[in-house]
């Protein structure tokens, strides 16, 4: 058996050496110090061993495991740095090549849109308010006009996560809610934001979109004054040339109500496939706010009055970049939003 020691131990100790990677070390760990190893069957054969041989043995076996175990992790150490010597070569940097151009970024055109809207009412005195996605019924509905039941909200079908809060179907609740904190004082406001309507999906509709409404509350405010700043609105966006008419309509939430109408950008107002030969090309909704939406905020209608006003950003986009899908704002296809890194004024 001392004989038979040995010889392992030499077999082993030349195969740790000849090893030239991890895994073939390995291999030979398993191979003489494994669970079905000649070394580990010679300590289990260590019972059949005369009660005087037995230690001599033990201590012999013991030493020559633990002599190979020795050198399989000093080989171990060896193959280990080397191999990350070689993943080092292999994952060099050269310094000298030219860097990767990184492209700049630039703004989605909805927010571009936006953004200029927001800074036209900034500079006209207005302030940005904004509020909730998920809204109450109430403010979504019932305070501006629009009851339980009321046949006009078919037209603002949208997502109810309860009874009585859903998805907000336009930012009129900020307008709502901003009336009943300022408690009669004076409004000049507009409420940019998301909304939702369960519409179904196409060229120029879409579930979500951006809703940009305006509101003014306070004495003596006439029809004028909305026509004026809807005017200073179309002028901004589309051009000094612009003109504005607005044609009678209905919202529960503004009486009298208008849409508004501006001159097509691309023929003048002569006609032409833009404006399906009208001329004219409807931009948003608007009206003087109805008595019942102030009374129930808090103000005396027979004192103030005020307007309002709605404007669909992705509207105004589509008709000031000539984009013909809205869903060309959501599917975030490079080859749409680069068009407007060469457009950033």
């Amino acid at each position: 058996m001392e004989q038979q020691l040995k010889q392992l131990e030499q077999e082993a100790l030349a195969k740790l050496a000849a090893a030239s990677n991890l895994k073939e070390l390995n291999d030979v760990r398993v191979a003489y110090l494994g669970k079905k190893g000649p070394i580990t069957d010679l300590l289990k054969g260590m019972g059949k061993l005369s009660p005087e041989e037995r230690p001599k043995m033990g201590a012999l076996v013991n030493t020559v495991r633990e002599n190979v175990t020795a050198q399989l992790e000093a080989r171990a150490a060896v193959l280990e740095a080397q191999a990350i010597q070689e993943q080092l070569e292999k994952e060099s940097i050269d310094v000298t090549l030219p860097g990767r151009k990184i492209r700049q970024g630039n703004r989605h055109p909805l927010t571009r849109v936006v953004e200029e809207i927001e800074d036209l009412f900034v500079s006209m005195g207005y302030q940005i308010a904004e509020g909730t996605e998920v809204e109450k019924d109430y403010y979504n509905f019932e305070a501006l006009n629009l009851p339980k039941g009321h046949p006009a909200r078919d037209m603002q079908d949208t997502f109810y996560i309860t009874e009585e809060t859903l998805l907000r179907t336009h930012t009129s609740p900020v307008q709502a809610r901003t009336m009943e904190a300022k408690k009669g004082e004076p409004i000049r406001i507009i409420s940019p934001g998301k909304v939702f309507r369960r519409d179904n999906d196409d060229a120029t509709h879409s579930h979500q979109f951006m809703q940009i409404e305006g509101l003014v509350v306070g004495e003596n405010i006439r029809m004028s004054d909305l026509k004026g700043t809807l005017d200073a609105l179309a002028k901004k966006m589309f051009g000094a040339e612009r003109e504005i008419r607005l044609r009678p309509s209905f919202f529960p939430f503004t009486e009298p109500s208008v849409e508004v109408d501006v001159s097509c950008h691309k023929c003048g107002g002569s006609g032409c496939n833009v404006c399906k030969q009208t001329g004219w090309i409807e931009i948003l909704g608007a009206g003087m706010v109805h008595p019942n939406v102030l009374e129930m905020a808090g103000y005396d209608s027979k004192k103030v009055s005020g307007f309002a006003f709605g404007i669909g950003a992705e509207r105004i986009a589509m008709l000031k970049y000539g984009v013909d899908d809205i869903r060309h704002f959501y599917t975030n296809d490079n080859r749409f939003l680069s068009q407007f890194h060469r457009t950033e004024e």
